[in-house]
């Protein structure tokens, strides 16, 4: 059974950086595209950034790119989520995802439906 542990959440100032660890029990880490979501209070899930398994290629949300860096780490079975100059309309629970899935579609990993697990979220607050 793979398990999702997300870690480095909290509170930071306008302009401040956080970075996100999320780690994968199990031995398959590497069979899996990985993905950061997020949800903010009263609104839709979000797609954040991905990852895939194999080039490990990544894709960002236009409201993140050039401020958000994700990775992964084999060895250690970690993702992460590098954010920098953060503003307060980040504020949301940040989720961990993985997905043994693949498309054509360049869409296909920015739906939460593709995704098999899910972290318990970490909480992230920007205030100003």
């Amino acid at each position: 059974q793979v398990q999702l542990v997300e870690s480095g959440g909290g509170v930071v100032q306008a302009g401040g950086s956080l970075r996100l660890s999320c780690v994968m029990s199990g031995r398959a880490f590497g069979t899996y595209t990985m993905g950061w979501f997020r949800q903010a209070p009263g609104k839709e899930q979000e797609f954040v950034a991905r990852i895939t398994r194999t080039d490990y290629s990544t894709a960002y949300a236009d409201s993140v790119k050039g401020r958000f860096t994700i990775s992964r780490d084999s060895a250690k079975n970690t993702v992460y989520l590098q954010m920098s100059n953060l503003n307060p309309e980040d504020t949301a629970v940040y989720y961990c995802t993985a997905s043994r899935g693949s498309s054509s579609n360049s869409d296909y990993y920015n739906q939460p439906t593709s995704y098999d697990f899910w972290g318990q979220g970490a909480q992230v607050t920007v205030s100003l």
